[in-house]
């Protein structure tokens, strides 16, 4: 599956969900709307499946009391106890896009042999 229709599935995907959740607790999309601080056009796109931005998203799931799930999502990047002590404290900071290696030198050299 190409990259831009997997994210388009997982956009409707997320917006049946929404809109699931939504039903369950009997909200029409203007109350939820309101509970977000949104309207109901960009709670209807987001239930279609289009782009809402991210603020939106998070509001919603806010008004649906869904928030704390959010931590569920992405696991917890600190570093574990044994790694820390393998690492001495010296955890990551950056990131550092890996070094490539660096083109050959040409085998090209100064003529010293013919001084003339």
């Amino acid at each position: 599956m190409e990259q831009s229709q997997a994210i388009r599935h997982q956009l409707s995907r997320i917006g049946e969900r929404v809109a699931g959740i939504r039903l369950s607790r009997n909200l029409t999309q203007s109350q939820l709307g309101e509970r977000a601080g949104s309207s109901r056009n960009t709670i209807r796109r987001l239930e279609a499946g289009e782009v809402v931005s991210l603020e939106t998203f998070i509001r919603v799931l806010a008004a649906l009391d869904l928030e704390p799930n959010l931590d569920a999502m992405l696991p917890d990047p600190s570093v574990r106890p044994v790694d820390r002590v393998r690492l001495r404290g010296n955890e990551r900071q950056r990131a550092r896009p890996e070094e490539k290696a660096s083109p050959k030198a040409s085998s090209w050299a100064w003529d010293e042999e013919n001084d003339d």
